[in-house]
């Protein structure tokens, strides 16, 4: 994702301050704000799946997997959690949800490689632009807050 396409960046020190500014620039910036949302629904809708996810859990939970000192056991008491206990209870768009994700059978194909969607020079780039437009947003903020304290000053 990408800051000021799908998203506005918050500090991650300062985070009440930071949405303060976030609220009113896109109260001053209605339709920016407006298409900054869009794309990043359009983007979750169409490029987050179910099927990537559990992708993405399998890699990290064989990686957590290999850190582990000790052999896991199931705990006295411990409840085995099924599609039934899950399923039943959820309601509305958490159903939804639910029944999207639910494996019905076997995977034909392995999970998959996780190749590297970048070149490592492309990463760079990606990553320095993506950090270039989070720090404009940071410039915002702190003139939008040095507004605010010396409103005489522009």
């Amino acid at each position: 994702m990408v800051p000021l396409q799908h998203y506005w960046p918050i500090r991650d020190r300062g985070k009440c301050r930071s949405l303060k500014h976030a609220v009113h620039w896109g109260n001053t910036h209605l339709d920016q704000a407006r298409k900054i949302g869009e794309e990043g629904s359009r983007y979750i809708r169409e490029e987050v799946n179910m099927e990537y996810v559990y992708d993405y859990m399998f890699h990290l939970m064989n990686e957590y997997a290999k850190l582990l000192k000790f052999k896991p056991e199931i705990p006295l008491g411990a409840k085995e959690i099924t599609t039934d206990s899950m399923g039943c209870p959820a309601k509305g768009r958490w159903r939804d949800f639910m029944a999207e994700s639910m494996v019905m059978s076997p995977s034909e194909v392995s999970p998959c490689v996780m190749p590297l969607p970048y070149s490592t020079l492309e990463l760079k780039e990606v990553l320095k632009r993506k950090a270039n437009m989070t720090r404009q947003v940071e410039v915002w903020e702190d003139q939008y807050y040095r507004n605010l304290t010396n409103p005489n000053k522009h």
